[in-house]
């Protein structure tokens, strides 16, 4: 594990007021955690924002960090306070605008990045929040069960339990729709 290793140590550098460590994490992160949102929010506006908002509460926070821990769960768990924070918000600014006038019927199309992009977030849209968001750190980041679960607040046993249901679901999901595929072929 150099490469995690090193992000612990530009980390190190970070909190003794090295800004260029910083940069460095910035610029080898942010694919990642814009991946992680980009999985929840169709919007770039949105995405380019929690990504935004994650860094600067890195930044107010990064005396919070403990050398001796991984900082990739760290990262993630900072992440993920952001994501569940905007969600909030914008539930409340939702609620205060449906109180204020009648929201027609007709919603606005997401227009994702790219298909794979789409085709993920189609395939993860039957799981919870929490079993997505498992699935996106262990499959997707390919962060260890043991990062997911310090970046979740929660135990391994935990994280495994979400991971296998959000295993079974896929599979029933992708069976069910080879089963209709290989079914509309007949009808022809």
């Amino acid at each position: 594990m150099p490469a995690d290793s090193n992000l612990e140590i530009l980390m190190a550098h970070y909190q003794q007021g090295d800004f260029s460590a910083a940069a460095i994490l910035i610029d080898r992160l942010s694919p990642q955690l814009h991946r992680f949102f980009v999985a929840q929010f169709g919007s770039r506006a949105d995405v380019d924002d929690l990504l935004q908002e994650t860094w600067l509460r890195i930044h107010r926070v990064r005396h919070t960090y403990r050398p001796s821990e991984p900082v990739l769960p760290w990262f993630y768990a900072i992440a993920r306070r952001v994501r569940v924070d905007h969600y909030r918000k914008s539930s409340r600014t939702t609620a205060r605008q449906q109180a204020l006038d009648e929201v027609s019927e007709i919603a606005a199309p997401v227009s994702p990045e790219s298909g794979r992009l789409e085709d993920l977030a189609a395939l993860l849209a039957p799981l919870s929040e929490g079993e997505r968001e498992v699935i996106e750190m262990l499959k997707v980041e390919g962060m260890s069960l043991e990062e997911a679960a310090r970046a979740t607040s929660s135990t391994v046993g935990s994280v495994k339990q979400k991971a296998h249901r959000a295993y079974k679901k896929l599979r029933e999901t992708m069976s069910a729709t080879a089963f209709r595929k290989g079914h509309s072929g007949e009808l022809s």
